[in-house]
């Protein structure tokens, strides 16, 4: 009658211990409650549950009942003590007599017999239920039975929800690196992309610090360019020879390269820190672009980690985006200090070029993201807030890849093709290239489009490129900021696109020559802007002109056949 009783009361525990999956998200809140359901069933004296660490391998005290508490730090090696050795050889075992039986290790003095089933997951021990009794022989195999088949249910409940936790911070990954990804390769500051890039990992990948090394010019040393810690910015000035450390090995194969105990295994000046700092593990990244080594992003810990397959590969994309916005950022700088030779080779058609090249470059680490994310095949319940956040990250994703199509799209659109178009939404493609530019430029734009089709037939990249033209001067004369207006508007025959701007306008001996190559009165102008836009306009049966300006802003208007 008895026996029938617990196995009834069994039968419930194992419905309960199934619920839990869907009852919590913590896995520690799970075991404490499939523990209580166990005690339910076979009224043991003390009992514990014990799961595998992945780094050390060593048997940790999860949750127990009964147990003093000095035995919560319990941990043990694995074929230590009757749990070790049911850990070890994946068997479960009763032991009648504890005081006969050698392996015991006793946590209560008054236990006298034991039994430990193992935990598996997919046929890997997890863990360990183990469970005491005050009486000699208190187990039989019917005890045992009872005690594997809810340990089983309780192994899949644990299974399940530290999959569910793996999932959930993978899509938090996943968002996070497309956040990073925008910011960083919208950075054209190199400084500022390199001490990102330290930042973001740390944030990443939850670790104590993060640092990023770059390859000095002939490749033979490496110089730390920045470190985030967990109050900010590490200061330190340490570069030492390639062939003399351990990051070597990631330098020459282009592999990561994980160190499990960082003070016996760096001997150059990157001691001092190590040391300063208790750093322990460590995983090292190339930086990679063009196939060529440009630096190293390191992750590290004070305690010993074993990083796993899903760190290694988020932390490699981060290594990738910043790879992109690295040379982004260089990009930039040459660009920028190469006025002079624009001025001989039309300045937005070599911006136009690199802004191709970097989006070729995008695509590459972006299309890895999208397909880790589409493998998830991630599917939660339409009032789950997991569901929203997958949405999000999935629009975010398109909306990078909707970015670059554009970017590559205007730099196909340059040959001397024309084709019809609405002027109205050439604007719009426009105002998002540049969005990014006037938001770092502080400048308010606003575009009143015209409420009917404005049906044009031009080559798409060269009106584009007049109309950036007009948009970059404006930015460029308004360096602290303020306000551009544009709209469009039908007049007779003729579409026209009109820009205003609050700047401090152009001087009026120069007025009546602003289209001349070559004319400028803005430090650093190259003075080809307004002439190549003119040329482009004309070679469109069009035309531009300054309608007026004064210290309030400058208004330009050009106009095209619609016919």
């Amino acid at each position: 009658m008895k026996a029938n009783k617990t196995e009834r009361t069994a039968i419930d525990s194992l419905y309960r211990i199934s619920s839990l999956v869907s009852d919590t998200e913590e896995p520690k809140e799970a075991l404490t409650l499939i523990l209580q359901e166990i005690i339910n069933v076979l009224q043991p004296s003390s009992a514990s549950i014990s799961l595998i660490n992945p780094d050390t391998h060593r048997l940790e005290l999860e949750v127990s009942h009964g147990l003093a508490e000095d035995w919560s730090d319990l941990d043990l090696a694995l074929g230590q003590g009757i749990t070790g050795w049911c850990a070890l050889h994946g068997r479960a075992i009763i032991v009648p007599d504890v005081s006969q039986e050698p392996r015991y290790i006793s946590v209560r003095s008054s236990v006298r017999s034991e039994m430990a089933v193992p935990m598996e997951d997919r046929g890997i021990v997890i863990g360990v239920v183990n469970i005491d009794s005050e009486q000699v022989s208190a187990f039989d195999d019917q005890s045992l039975k009872i005690l594997t088949l809810l340990t089983n249910e309780a192994s899949r409940v644990v299974s399940s929800l530290w999959m569910i936790q793996q999932l959930r911070a993978k899509a938090h990954q996943l968002e996070s690196l497309i956040n990073m990804g925008q910011g960083l390769v919208g950075e054209l500051e190199q400084d500022e992309v390199l001490r990102g890039l330290a930042r973001e990992g740390r944030q990443l990948m939850n670790c104590h610090s993060c640092a990023l090394f770059l390859l000095t010019p002939d490749r033979k040393q490496l110089k730390l360019h920045s470190m985030a810690g967990p109050n900010g910015q590490i200061d330190a000035q340490v570069s030492f020879p390639v062939e003399e450390s351990a990051f070597g090995a990631a330098i020459h194969r282009h592999k990561q390269v994980e160190v499990a105990d960082l003070p016996f295994t760096v001997e150059n000046d990157f001691i001092h820190l190590v040391q300063n700092e208790g750093l322990i593990s460590m995983l090292a990244t190339p930086i990679i672009f063009n196939n060529e080594v440009i630096g190293l992003l390191n992750a590290y810990t004070t305690h010993q980690h074993r990083f796993n397959n899903d760190e290694k590969k988020v932390f490699a994309t981060l290594a990738r985006l910043g790879a992109i916005a690295i040379q982004n950022a260089r990009l930039y700088s040459r660009i920028f200090s190469s006025e002079e030779s624009l001025r001989q080779n039309e300045k937005l058609t070599t911006l136009g070029m690199l802004a191709a090249e970097i989006a070729h470059e995008i695509r590459n680490p972006l299309t890895v993201i999208k397909l880790l994310f589409d493998s998830l095949n991630l599917d939660f319940q339409a009032d789950d807030d997991r569901q929203t956040d997958i949405t999000v990250i999935g629009d975010k994703i398109n909306q990078l890849e909707a970015i670059v199509s554009r970017v590559l799209d205007f730099g196909r659109n340059r040959q001397d093709t024309h084709a019809r178009f609405d002027l109205n939404d050439l604007i719009e493609d426009t105002l998002r290239l540049v969005r990014l530019k006037l938001h770092q430029s502080k400048i308010e734009i606003s575009y009143e489009p015209h409420v009917q089709t404005l049906s044009v037939e031009v080559n798409k990249g060269q009106i584009q490129q007049a109309m950036l033209n007009l948009i970059l001067n404006a930015t460029q004369v308004m360096p602290a900021g303020g306000r551009i207006q544009i709209s469009s508007t039908a007049e007779h025959d003729q579409a026209a696109f009109i820009i205003r701007d609050n700047g401090p306008g152009i001087p009026k001996s120069i007025q009546p020559d602003i289209f001349e190559s070559f004319l400028t009165h803005r430090p650093g102008g190259t003075g080809l802007g307004l002439s190549i836009s003119k040329r482009i306009l004309r070679d469109h049966h069009g035309d531009i002109e300054l309608v007026e300006s004064s210290p309030a802003g400058s208004t330009f208007r050009f106009w095209l056949p619609t016919h």
